[in-house]
């Protein structure tokens, strides 16, 4: 049974939104999620590379995954499920960050000294002795595979940052189920297969949702963790008139490949450089994505229900073209094999973690494909955001700060308002 009257209501059973029913619920709301999928995870987050790293080109972005990390490498305790579950597991891989215009080493390791992350400055050399195999060479910017100028020789060669503590989540889906069972030991309900379809407002305050079969839940606070779907959810609120930042379904594939001959495993590569990233995966195989260059067009959608779920031959060849040239041991199939997936992307590919002009109605939205590593931490944000919000505070005014367990940062939920000052020079990647 639903409860007739709960105190919160979650739209969206992905990794944010699990993570934000956890939260929610630890706190002594009871709370419901509704996700029109068959269960938690289906949706952008089965997609997810879920690399865990901290490449980010502000402060709290570098804090907020670092924090996040440690909830990763302490799984178990995060969710302190008192039942057995198959759990989702985290693999300490390493992440090589190769140099590039777009990838700014020395402002990142400036972050990485600030943060308290450990990293090591790699020369061309080193990197050679560390990841064998690879070609350090330099061959910004990046181009179309089509394009002759692809094949040109390096202009220099690389280094790269490297962070020792990175790495990745196994099986993203399942750790959103993870969440959704640890939330729903604390008595959070979840409704599947059901669609929102109303969102309920008396006056300037949210009073609950209505679904597509006729059922009105009434709740003082609804958090709107939609993923693409989040601004179609925005617009029957009624939302979203004062944002500075707006959000806009994108497509995007990862690509899956046998691992080369004579690798056990490799670590995260990000190569900015030539627009593509990879990560080991279990069973053998390489996951390649790309990083958004912008000789690639963006495949914006309309309608996330729409995006074709299947990779394509075009998108595969690129991706892994571009792999093959900073690994020339990886060989090129001819048929895809791979996912697709339909991120909801900000403008400046930072989230929006915030309360709106209606009261009681939060976004955890704009997560832009690169805040699978920070869900656990961002339904911390989250739940202390609206305790914070609900008793009064002014988050527009005065921003929340959060102060980190683990790592002792403080992060100002302000850098992911709604109203932020757009960036000029924002690092528009899954990367990040």
């Amino acid at each position: 049974m639903t409860p007739r009257h709960p105190d919160a209501v979650v739209v969206g059973a992905g990794v944010i939104g699990a993570a934000v029913a956890l939260e929610l619920a630890r706190a002594g709301r009871r709370v419901v999620v509704v996700d029109k999928a068959g269960a938690a995870g289906h949706g952008s987050t089965s997609a997810s590379s879920a690399i865990i790293r901290f490449n980010y080109s502000t402060f709290d972005g570098v804090a907020t995954a670092w924090e996040a990390r440690h909830l990763w490498t302490s799984w178990p305790d995060h969710l302190r499920l008192t039942h057995r579950h198959p759990l989702a597991a985290f693999h300490r891989t390493g992440a090589v960050v190769l140099d590039s215009p777009g990838a700014a080493p020395a402002e990142v390791a400036a972050l990485f000294d600030r943060v308290g992350v450990p990293y090591e400055r790699w020369d061309t050399p080193t990197l050679r002795e560390r990841l064998p195999g690879i070609d350090p060479g330099r061959y910004w910017p990046p181009k179309p595979v089509e394009d002759d100028a692809f094949f040109d020789g390096p202009a220099g060669e690389l280094g790269a940052l490297f962070t020792p503590d990175a790495g990745f989540v196994d099986d993203p889906q399942l750790a959103a189920r993870n969440l959704a069972d640890a939330a729903a030991e604390r008595g959070a309900r979840f409704l599947f297969h059901h669609t929102v379809t109303a969102v309920d407002r008396h006056a300037d305050r949210v009073a609950g949702v209505r679904l597509a079969d006729g059922t009105r839940i009434a709740a003082p606070v609804v958090v709107n963790a939609a993923g693409p779907w989040s601004g179609g959810l925005n617009r029957l609120a009624g939302v979203g008139h004062d944002f500075t930042i707006r959000v806009r379904p994108l497509r995007e594939e990862v690509h899956q490949v046998p691992l080369p001959t004579g690798h056990t495993a490799v670590p995260v590569v990000a190569d900015l450089d030539l627009g593509t990233y990879l990560r080991s995966a279990p069973g053998g195989h390489l996951l390649v994505g790309g990083t958004e260059p912008d000789c690639d067009p963006h495949e914006w959608i309309d309608d996330p229900d729409a995006a074709d779920p299947r990779p394509t031959a075009r998108r595969f060849r690129t991706q892994v073209t571009r792999a093959a040239r900073r690994l020339p041991a990886i060989g090129v199939p001819n048929r895809p094999l791979g996912v697709a997936g339909v991120y909801d992307v900000a403008d400046d590919w930072t989230p929006i973690y915030d309360r709106t002009a209606l009261d009681g109605y939060y976004v955890a939205m704009g997560t832009s494909g690169n805040q699978f590593k920070n869900a656990p931490l961002v339904g911390r944000f989250l739940a202390a955001l609206i305790d914070s919000v609900e008793a009064g505070h002014d988050h527009d005014g005065d921003p929340l700060r959060y102060r980190c367990e683990h790592t002792g940062n403080v992060v100002d939920l302000g850098a992911f308002s709604r109203r932020r000052p757009p960036r000029a020079d924002p690092a528009r990647t899954v990367m990040g």
